[in-house]
């Protein structure tokens, strides 16, 4: 198969689709890689370090696009790349569709076939090539936000740890899952107060068997929500609904309740955000203040620590890579159900039923379709 990977062009964003490592299985397997030049150029991975895995550099986008069989991305097509993509083409990518009507309708546009990095599934229930993305994006929630509460970034001038005589700031996450978890061992870390929130016992026993006394575990009921919230220096919005809009558990009415120059970070930004005063931002622009309270809302947060990512990244993805590679996505989706899930558009047919929710869209059946010889 002729593979692409082009340069990515959302602002700020250095991560790349593959590593020189992940070129190198595919070529080995006997596989075409196209790689724009300099698309990793700038986290240390360069045009030389591609052509000794055996990837052919090209000097633009368009020839990416034009001749690639299967694309491989990290962030969802700008307008620019849906326009660029064909039917027949397979896109292999982060989509975050249910957030993202313009880009739902470019792609259903385009023909091509999609499948979203955030909905393939596995074996035990979780979303092993969102996982990655989600340590990061956790870890970094604690790490932004402390600089958030920073008094020249408009914060209250808390120091989440506190020192000897003063109380330590408090932490409040939503959600309990990968990203919450990775956000509450980098808070105790810091020496924080943290409350984490979760609607499943079983996830609370874990996470309270796991942290023991330095993580407050609570059902999430939205009176308890809304009583921490008020109290927190910095409050984590790290919830879930695979495939679907997150939901709205901080109201404007909320927001203007709590202390001012507290930090909300909302990492469930990419599908829509789980704060009513949210919208997405940008590394270039990172914040903004709503009722004195510091918000921040990047779309692409593991995009600041772009090489680990990248690292990260392609470790899940590859194998999935290669299957698609190896045996053509219809083969590859009929012996793996789990990266059928993935599938969320095909010749303008929408295939992931959390889309189709938050658009009313018709649903076509994913059965049907791999059912087809």
């Amino acid at each position: 198969m002729l593979i692409g990977v082009p340069k990515e062009i959302k602002v700020h964003e250095y991560r790349v689709g593959l590593t020189p490592m992940g070129v190198g299985e595919l070529v080995g397997r006997g596989h075409q890689v196209l790689i724009e030049h300099h698309a990793g150029h700038a986290i240390g991975f360069d045009d030389e370090d591609y052509c000794q895995a055996g990837a052919t550099i090209v000097p633009s986008a368009r020839e990416i696009f034009e001749r690639s069989e299967m694309v491989i991305k990290v962030k969802e097509p700008q307008p620019a790349e849906c326009a660029a993509l064909s039917n027949g083409q397979l896109l292999f990518t982060y989509l975050h569709l249910a957030a993202d009507r313009p880009q739902t309708d470019a792609l259903l546009k385009s023909g091509c076939s999609a499948i979203a990095y955030e909905t393939v599934t596995d074996r035990h229930g979780g979303l092993p090539l969102l996982a990655p993305m989600s340590e990061v994006a956790g870890r970094m929630s604690i790490q932004a936000g402390a600089h958030c509460l920073e008094k020249a970034q408009s914060g209250r001038g808390v120091l989440l740890g506190g020192v000897p005589g003063v109380a330590p700031g408090h932490v409040v996450i939503i959600g309990g899952g990968v990203v919450g978890e990775n956000a509450a061992q980098m808070a105790v870390g810091l020496g924080a107060r943290v409350t984490l929130f979760d609607k499943s016992l079983p996830r609370l026993r874990q996470l309270s068997a796991q942290f023991g006394s330095q993580v407050e575990t609570l059902f999430a009921t939205q009176s308890e929500i809304e009583q921490r919230v008020l109290d927190a220096d910095l409050v984590v919005g790290a919830v879930l609904i695979p495939g679907a809009a997150a939901p709205k558990l901080v109201s404007a009415e909320l927001v203007h309740g709590m202390k001012r120059g507290s930090v909300l970070v909302d990492v469930a930004i990419d599908q829509g955000g789980c704060f009513e005063t949210s919208h997405p931002t940008t590394h270039a622009d990172p914040t903004y203040l709503v009722d004195e309270v510091v918000h921040y809302c990047v779309a692409n947060m593991p995009g600041a620590v772009a090489r680990t990512s990248t690292l990260a990244l392609t470790n899940a993805t590859l194998p999935f890579a290669l299957a698609l590679a190896d045996k053509g996505w219809q083969q590859a989706c009929r012996d793996d159900p789990h990266l059928a899930n993935g599938l969320n558009l095909h010749a303008g047919k929408l295939y992931c039923a959390g889309v189709a929710e938050a658009f009313k869209l018709p649903l076509a059946p994913l059965g049907e379709l791999l059912g087809e010889q």
